[in-house]
């Protein structure tokens, strides 16, 4: 069986005055679920204090890296307290079209027992593998993993699309 998903957008306005004058608001509606005010990104006049279509983007592949990464754990029986990501996208203004040409994840993980960075860079590959989102983009991803233990070392792990 197919996963489906559903969303419904509405804008209203006029782009009679012209591309500096209409409105890029816009309204999303996760059906059953949730109703998003939307704008486009400031550098393409919207609204700054609105979310824009690259930050959904770029919180789309964070969210699934992330739950990609917390299924993977899960199946090894690791025991992962925290995860806090950072995420940065790129869009490079020197090619046409644009598009967004980078993401970077910058997780945060906490992570019960003794280090074990060999496993941990495994765990972060296979998850960005499983991830949907990911999986679904042509951008180049890299997931730089900080890995925190119960005695507060640190281990970095990188994976980076090739």
């Amino acid at each position: 069986m197919n996963h489906s998903y559903s969303t419904s957008l509405r804008w209203e306005g006029t782009t009679a005055t012209g591309y500096d004058d209409y409105s890029r608001q816009h309204q999303i509606d996760v059906v059953g679920k949730h109703h998003l005010t939307l704008s486009s990104d400031p550098a393409f006049r919207g609204d700054p204090s609105l979310t824009n279509p690259e930050e959904l983007l770029l919180a789309a592949a964070s969210s699934c890296q992330l739950l990609s990464f917390l299924a993977v754990a899960a199946r090894a029986r690791a025991d992962v307290r925290s995860y806090v990501d950072h995420a940065e996208a790129v869009m490079a203004n020197d090619e046409r079209p644009l598009w967004v040409n980078e993401i970077r994840l910058n997780p945060v993980i906490e992570i019960s027992g003794g280090k074990q960075p060999d496993k941990w860079e495994r765990w972060v590959r296979i998850a960005h593998q499983e991830c949907f989102i990911a999986r679904s983009l042509r951008s180049r991803m890299t997931v730089r993993a900080t890995f925190v233990t119960g005695d507060g070392e640190h281990t970095v792990v990188e994976v980076t699309d090739a």
